[in-house]
């Protein structure tokens, strides 16, 4: 299954994807610790995006 970077809107194979958070009982997935990063400083901000 594929899932959508947040930050970068790549698509990220939920599978292999190395990266992800979690946030109000959703799991995100990214791309690369960058993005990850930059959702966990800010999480409220990136998951309406």
């Amino acid at each position: 299954m594929t899932a959508i970077d947040p930050i970068c809107k790549m698509e990220v194979d939920e599978k292999t994807a190395k990266f992800k958070s979690e946030y109000k009982g959703k799991t995100y997935y990214f791309c690369a610790p960058g993005c990850k990063k930059k959702f966990d400083s800010d999480p409220e901000k990136w998951s309406k995006a």
